[in-house]
């Protein structure tokens, strides 16, 4: 496992400990799918039932639900009488998926300008300035852990749970696809102010500016995911 995904993993422990008022279903199905998004659980890879129930330190029934789960996302395909695999990353399906995440991104971030509180407007221009500063830093760590923060804080300020429900299908293979590939093809500086434009425009409750920015970050997600070919 490289540094990289040592850190992320660690962090990830760390929240899921956190939260105690997740069902140890949740934090299952948060520990596995981190270690399948920074491939410490490598694409093609069967996965042992009982050797996750052992490395968790959760039971087997929250276990199994949480691969359920996953399979349900893609991330794991369930094989009849032959146990679960990580599934392979394949660039055409995640070009397909960009076609949707595209709209259902812009959605999110118009209603999360229209419904954020104060509170989380607040929230919104502090992630601004972090991102912005991660780009000039060129730092991958701070970005990756901003990245995931201005997610969930967008899908939080939305406030529409099928939109929410949309957005988690589609992360865990974005992100996947991501880390495989950032440390060749990401241009960092571009892509954290993109995201930190997303953030300005939602703090500022612009609906129309927010979905322009969102638009033009996944314009570039585009050309980062065919730069990868």
């Amino acid at each position: 496992m490289n540094n990289d995904s040592e850190n992320v993993l660690d962090n990830a422990s760390a929240r899921a400990r956190r939260i105690d008022n997740v069902t140890l279903t949740d934090r299952a199905y948060e520990m596995i799918e981190m270690r399948i998004v920074v491939l410490d659980l490598e694409p093609g890879q069967v996965l042992s039932e009982s050797q996750l129930v052992e490395e968790l330190g959760i039971g087997r029934t929250p276990v199994r639900e949480a691969l359920q789960r996953l399979a349900a996302e893609g991330l794991v395909v369930v094989m009849p009488r032959r146990g679960v695999m990580v599934s392979e990353i394949n660039i055409a399906k995640q070009l397909l998926l960009l076609e949707l995440r595209r709209e259902v991104e812009r959605l999110c971030a118009c209603k999360a300008a229209q419904r954020a509180t104060e509170a989380e407007r607040e929230h919104f221009t502090e992630l601004a300035a972090k991102l912005a500063a991660s780009a000039d830093a060129i730092d991958y760590d701070a970005f990756m852990q901003l990245d995931l923060e201005f997610n969930r804080a967008v899908l939080a300020a939305c406030r529409n749970e099928f939109i929410e429900r949309s957005m988690r299908r589609m992360q865990g293979l974005s992100r996947r696809f991501w880390f495989q590939n950032y440390r060749v093809a990401l241009d960092l500086e571009r892509c954290a102010n993109l995201h930190a434009d997303v953030a300005r425009k939602i703090a500022e409750g612009d609906r129309a500016a927010a979905g322009e920015a969102s638009d033009k970050l996944m314009d570039y997600i585009y050309e980062f995911t065919r730069a990868t070919l």
